[in-house]
């Protein structure tokens, strides 16, 4: 990106991350990529289901493949953190700072740090948990900055009967939004079938092998380049009609030379 992208953080509050349930191992060095940098995927589970959660079979899944990869791995335990409501009152794009004193800060300060970025959910209505939804809306400020750009991601989820599919697409949409670039997703139904999640905790590894190997070759996908194209111009341009409120999101594109 040239720059480093801007670390969202309550002002005042030290960034803690000792309360992240994390898996870390020592990477594999084999590969030229390790030579000079760590490869780091961090994979967040938003199932509040713990231990039991297949959704956390898969996005660890993800990880071992990663991890065999040569990368270095942390999971997340999304349901353990305080993460408050936005309310929208754009202190974030004006100063770069939250209104709220939780865990949120912390979190994004490990997906900013991270190389790959792993999204995992079951199907709640359609839709992700409330708990990720709640995380997602409080990343306004990392759209509108486009902080995951040269990041790559994938997501995974579980489902009874329906929509797990279209749930890791919407999630695989919120990573593009950011910026990154998405490797693919597995989805599986289990109310019928308990044991699917097998064969699917295979297709998980993959996954993650294949998110590690876009990020060691830097691959591109030419649409989702069109679209990061198009989503950075969008913002500079709605950013520059808003900078004298816009402040610290005006103040980041101009570091980057994008804005005059």
């Amino acid at each position: 990106m040239g720059k480093k992208a801007y670390s969202f953080k309550h002002p005042g509050r030290a960034v803690d991350t000792g309360f992240l349930s994390s898996l870390t191992f020592l990477p594999i060095s084999n590969h030229p990529y390790m030579e000079n940098k760590i490869m780091k995927i961090i994979g967040i589970n938003a199932s509040p289901r713990g231990d039991k959660s297949q959704t956390k079979k898969l996005v660890m899944a993800v990880l071992e493949g990663a991890r065999k990869s040569g990368a270095d791995i942390t999971f997340v335990d999304l349901c353990s953190l305080e993460i408050k409501y936005c309310t929208a009152c754009g202190t974030c794009y004006a100063k770069g700072e939250c209104i709220h004193d939780d865990d949120f800060a912390a979190l994004l300060e490990k997906m900013l740090n991270a190389d790959g970025v792993v999204f995992g959910s079951p199907n709640y209505i359609n839709s992700v948990t409330a708990q990720l939804k709640t995380m997602l809306d409080r990343m306004a400020d990392s759209i509108h900055c486009q902080q995951f750009a040269g990041k790559y991601g994938c997501s995974v989820s579980t489902a009874g009967g329906s929509m797990a599919d279209e749930v890791a697409d919407y999630m695989n949409s919120a990573l593009l939004h950011l910026g990154a670039t998405t490797v693919g997703k597995v989805g599986v139904l289990v109310g019928a079938d308990p044991n699917a999640i097998v064969p699917a905790e295979k297709q998980a590894k993959e996954l993650g092998r294949k998110l590690a190997d876009a990020i060691k070759t830097k691959w591109n996908d030419p649409d989702q380049t069109k679209i990061h194209l198009e989503r950075k111009e969008y913002f500079k341009r709605i950013i520059s009609f808003n900078k004298d409120l816009w402040k610290h999101e005006y103040d980041y594109w101009k570091g980057l030379g994008e804005l005059k």
